[in-house]
């Protein structure tokens, strides 16, 4: 099981770009294909994107910055990409985004698709391009079939790995992957995994994604009430299990929303390399 990678998000602060410091290290001792790092809507994380891509790097590991469509221009990608192309960055994550409250300018791009096309005409091989799948369907998707166009057309501009949303149900990506095939989807399909940091934080997230928390799940969470050594140790077993399922069917390899957190990530990777 050795095609994992992880995903960090840019720390507002100092201490929190200490911390990340120290996670990374700790969670390159895993050896990971990649770390990604993630963008905000119209350019808002902009500089501490490149920073904390910079960090990573100088720490001696490959980077997959992300950038998301929203708000952004054909200058403003152009210049970002010719600047990682120029570090040796070699894997971009190409994402449409969510249009934040209160942004009304949708910029040169209107769905990840345009951004792939873009980045492909600027750079041709250059980068490896990750996007985005819904094993349980994107949130404004008008059905699932068109979720999975959307998903082709990525694939045939130029798209080279989709990594997907989480999930808690196996069969919900099996089921995906078994439909993808079938539309010509050839790209490996990448597993998003999110540990259990926090319960109540997973599920509004999960709502926002569209992504669906089992009532069993939500069930076995309330017993626990406010017992968190429970909670963590039920979490980890639940998501080891999960991966286990999944590596037995057959996903190609984990992405890891770490919440910018070693602990949980490292235990189930631990667990499965057992």
């Amino acid at each position: 099981m050795n095609n994992i990678s992880f995903e960090f998000f840019p720390p507002n602060t100092p201490i929190g770009e200490d911390k990340l410091r120290e996670v990374a290290k700790d969670l390159i001792g895993l050896q990971p294909k990649y770390f990604s790092v993630t963008y905000g809507a119209g350019g808002s994380t902009r500089e501490k994107t490149i920073a904390t891509v910079n960090a990573v790097k100088g720490l001696g590991a490959e980077v997959a910055p992300h950038l998301s469509c929203v708000g952004a221009t054909r200058a403003s990608v152009r210049e970002l990409i010719d600047g990682y192309k120029a570090q040796g960055i070699d894997r971009i994550v190409a994402l449409g985004g969510d249009v934040p409250s209160g942004m009304v300018a949708a910029g040169d791009f209107r769905y990840a698709t345009d951004l792939v096309k873009f980045i492909r005409e600027e750079t041709g091989e250059h980068f490896a391009l990750n996007v985005a799948a819904y094993p349980e369907v994107h949130p404004r998707a008008t059905s699932a079939v068109a979720d999975l166009k959307a998903l082709k057309l990525k694939q045939d501009l130029g798209a080279t790995v989709a990594v997907t949303q989480f999930f808690f149900n196996a069969d919900a990506y099996f089921a995906f992957v078994d439909a993808a095939k079938k539309m010509g989807i050839t790209i490996p399909i990448v597993v998003g995994v999110m540990p259990l940091h926090s319960y109540s934080k997973v599920a509004r997230f999960a709502e926002m994604c569209g992504a669906e928390m089992p009532r069993w799940l939500n069930k076995r969470m309330a017993d626990f009430g406010d017992d968190a050594d429970s909670v963590r140790a039920f979490g980890l077993d639940v998501v080891t299990e999960l991966c286990r399922r999944l590596l037995a069917g057959g996903a190609p390899g984990f992405h890891f929303y770490t919440m910018n957190q070693a602990v949980l990530t490292r235990e189930i990777v631990t667990r499965l390399r057992s």
